[in-house]
């Protein structure tokens, strides 16, 4: 069996834990074709969307003699597959012919031909994809293809049936109107995949956002939060803002004897009664014009006109919204509040919903899955899983109950102090706001409680009384913070460590401001604190602050007994953290690389490292370069080198492991040669992925905790994972609302000998080191501060715009981080 895999097989099975049952959002694919699957290549001229795509070969699919009675599967783009060979060589063009509009014109314009060349690509060996999920052969590129046609195989109908976005079908009847004219829509995602054995099909609830349907008019009034049309008063701001929010939208209208299709290109800058055009030589307005041609009264003559294709001017009344237009702009507040209603459910009613799945994607009448002779149950799969053991954690001996095991995932700080407890000397406090509004006796008491706090958590504050600043939100950011810096330093006779940040709200434009001085010029940790907190300012809350603080400066909250992680206590290990995030997809800005590595045998203190990379590029440019560094600082810290590096990687897919593994890991190798030849750590390399569609549902109660989620250390490491190679699931926190995800682990390289029980029970007592919060997370620390160490890098662009409206044109210049931060948890 050697060579089966490029990565690393899975060496057994984990013991450790309670066995329990649970379901999932997968089913199992009951019966696969033992016959081939003929593969086709299809161009159709000339190239239209993938919606037209689908009509167009629909039509041509009901034509039985181009495809001898035999029904393909169509993806939309290039790829039809069929369960037997269609009736001609290799080769066949014909010309299909489909009415505009699918038959809803009054016949302006006549009916649209296009010509379809199919071609002979490959046929598919289905009993090779057997052997691969029985773990007899490595995968290949007929395997591939295979799950790709039985992927558009499941898609196929839904297509057709559904609005489809991406890779889920979104359902009308299952909406919610939200804030501001939009609605969001649940449906779902489904896509097959292969396990130990089978095939199974992963079944999830997707909700994305719509345009409101229905009349033009009704839809700006929401627009423009306004209580009726007659309240319409159209402002240049409420101009500007809605051209933004109607460019593109398809609309029609049926009071002119035609339901053809048009898109919105701009608004007119005057009313329907202020609008003239030249008809014949004369000057006419459009109410006008409607009134005289078809005797139509206009009721908003006051409202702006629609500019639609070929400067079509048209009265917004006459106007109608095409539904099902997906909503692309990001949410305000209020809607996102509002969706989160909606999309939130408990773990029950999901998987109520989601059973519902297969008969809602029409899986057992379903003509072209009888055709290739798929089968599929109608019942979630139930697997078996373990509950690890929770570690001990230890605050200061002081602390009352200084040892202990967390209950379901959390604990709290009472009577407890933090393990290191920093000194905090020089600092001031930074209050963004007028002393009429923050008075200066608030700030004080605020402080005194926060400093108490402090105190009985373990800190160290000999500077009880820190310079106090109002400074002008509106003002020269840079200004405040320096001569906060300023005064810090002057009244302790000391480098500043800290400015406490008072904010007056939350907003993201002045935080941006703060992070971005004081980490690329100022070189200064801050601690940001909105004003409402500091006038309600609960111990819980300033305990919560205490543990940022304390980080920052380096102290140890809290730590895993050493017996519980080993790998890292027995001799020198770093372990490192690395993430990427992406501009949008229609943004060109650079994307951002973080890595983090630990720099204690406790594993609490981390540093950084940064990168910007050419945009949307996922493999990280200069990642010898980052390990080269944290190296380098673990040496100085540690005063030995690593033996051992366990690297957690965020966010690849499984398209990607192989450049990753052929890139990746030889640039961490490259990073140990380049400081000695000699130098060679073992390595193991884990893919952190937690952006999927897997779910966990308990099916005992005594296995749920109070939101009905299963317990923190869930593992499931058979039926849903990969045929034969090293990958689990872990649910290492506990549901706060909603169904909680559990996260996907896949070793790419293990040079350490794991084996399962002990990589599943260190990633898991890992999740409970993490600085900011007294719980267990959901991903391993050192992956989630690499992703806090990108999210903080966006903020420090010049000539970024973080309000809600596009970047600015010039695009933004990226400051690099003062040398000082990088070797503090600066991001927590």
């Amino acid at each position: 069996m050697a060579g089966i895999t490029n990565f690393v097989k899975r060496p057994g099975l984990g013991r450790q834990g309670r066995l329990i049952k649970i379901k999932t959002n997968y089913f199992e694919v009951k019966f696969l074709p033992n016959f081939d699957i003929y593969h086709y290549d299809i161009i159709i001229i000339p190239e239209v969307p993938p919606s037209l795509n689908r009509k167009i070969f629909q039509t041509a699919a009901e034509r039985t003699s181009y495809f001898g009675g035999i029904s393909p599967v169509f993806d939309g783009r290039r790829n039809i597959y069929t369960a037997n060979p269609l009736p001609f060589d290799n080769v066949t063009t014909f010309d299909v012919t489909i009415p505009e509009d699918n038959g809803v014109s009054a016949g302006r314009r006549p009916p649209r031909s296009f010509k379809i060349i199919i071609r002979k690509v490959d046929i598919i060996n289905m009993e090779e994809l057997q052997r691969f999920l029985d773990g007899r052969c490595p995968i290949s590129n007929n395997i591939i293809t295979g799950i790709m046609a039985f992927n558009v195989l499941i898609n196929n109908k839904p297509s057709i049936l559904y609005n489809k976005i991406g890779d889920s079908f979104y359902i009308n009847q299952d909406s919610q109107p939200l804030y501001g004219g939009i609605e969001a829509w649940q449906g779902y995602f489904q896509s097959i995949r292969p396990t130990p054995g089978k095939m199974m099909i992963n079944i999830d609830l997707r909700t994305t956002f719509f345009y409101e349907s229905g009349n033009l008019v009704q839809l700006i009034a929401k627009i423009l939060n306004r209580k009726s049309v007659k309240d319409l008063k159209i402002s240049d701001r409420d101009h500007i803002k809605l051209e933004k929010f109607l460019k593109n939208l398809k609309i029609y209208t049926t009071s002119l004897g035609s339901r053809r299709r048009m898109k919105i290109t701009k608004l007119t800058k005057t009313s329907a009664s202020n609008t003239k055009f030249d008809i014949d030589g004369q000057q006419i307005d459009i109410a006008s014009y409607f009134q005289n041609i078809y005797n139509l009264s206009l009721q908003y003559p006051f409202l702006p006109c629609v500019v639609a294709r070929n400067k079509t001017f048209l009265p917004m009344e006459l106007c109608n919204v095409v539904n099902g237009q997906h909503y692309m702009h990001k949410l305000n507040n209020k809607q996102t509040a509002d969706s989160l209603k909606f999309t939130c459910k408990p773990p029950s009613a999901r998987a109520n919903k989601i059973e519902k799945g297969p008969n809602i994607l029409n899986y057992r009448n379903n003509e072209h899955m009888q055709q290739f002779g798929l089968r599929i149950s109608n019942e979630c799969a139930v697997v078996q899983a373990r509950i690890l053991p929770a570690p001990e954690l230890h605050y200061h001996p002081s602390s009352r109950n200084a040892s202990f095991v967390p209950n379901n995932g959390s604990w709290n700080l009472r009577d407890k102090k933090v393990a290191t407890g920093a000194t905090l000397g020089s600092w001031a406090c930074a209050v963004f706001g007028s002393e009429r509004n923050y008075p200066m006796r608030a700030v004080q008491l605020f402080l005194r409680e926060l400093i108490t706090t402090c105190q009985d958590t373990g800190m160290n504050i000999p500077n009880k009384t820190p310079p106090i600043l109002h400074c002008n939100h509106q003002g020269d950011i840079e200004r405040s913070l320096r001569y906060a810096w300023i005064r810090a330093g002057n009244l302790a006779k000391l480098q500043p460590q800290l400015i406490l940040c008072i904010l007056p709200d939350i907003r993201v434009r002045l935080y941006v401001e703060i992070k971005r001085v004081s980490d690329t010029m100022i070189g200064v940790a801050t601690q940001c604190i909105q004003g409402k907190h500091m006038f309600a300012a609960k111990k819980q809350y300033c305990a919560n602050v205490c543990l940022k603080i304390n980080a920052k400066l380096g102290g140890m909250n809290s730590f895993i007994n050493p017996s519980q992680i080993p790998f890292i206590t027995e001799r020198p290990t770093v372990l490192m953290g690395a993430s990427v995030i992406h501009p949008a997809l229609c943004d060109d800005r650079p994307s951002i690389a973080a890595l983090c590595a630990s720099m204690d045998a406790k594993a609490f203190r981390y540093t950084a490292s940064i990168r910007f990379q050419t945009s949307r590029q996922e493999v990280i440019a200069d990642l010898a370069g980052m390990v080269k560094e944290q190296l380098k600082t673990f040496y100085m810290t540690c005063g030995r080198k690593p033996e051992r590096v366990l690297f957690y990687r965020n966010g690849i897919s499984e398209g990607q492991f192989n450049i990753v593994l052929e890139e990746e890991i030889k640039a961490i190798k490259n990073a140990c040669q380049s400081l000695d030849i000699t130098y060679r750590p073992t390595i193991t390399f884990v893919v952190v992925q937690k952006h999927h569609h897997t779910r966990f549902f308990p099916i005992d109660n005594k296995d749920s905790d109070r939101t009905g989620n299963c317990f923190p250390g869930t593992v499931v490491e058979t039926t849903i994972t990969h045929p034969f190679e090293f990958d689990f699931y872990l649910q290492s926190h506990s549901g706060l609302q909603g169904t909680s995800r559990p996260t996907h682990y896949h070793v790419l390289l293990d040079e350490n000998g794991f084996n399962p029980d002990s990589l599943q029970t260190l990633t898991y007592n890992l999740c409970y080191t993490y600085a900011r919060c007294t719980r267990a997370v959901s991903i391993v620390p050192p992956v989630y501060y690499a992703h806090l160490v990108c999210s903080r890098a966006r903020f420090h662009a010049t000539g970024e715009n973080w309000s809600d409206t596009d970047s600015t044109s010039e695009g933004p210049n990226y400051a690099v981080i003062k040398p000082e931060l990088l070797r503090v948890m600066y991001f927590i």
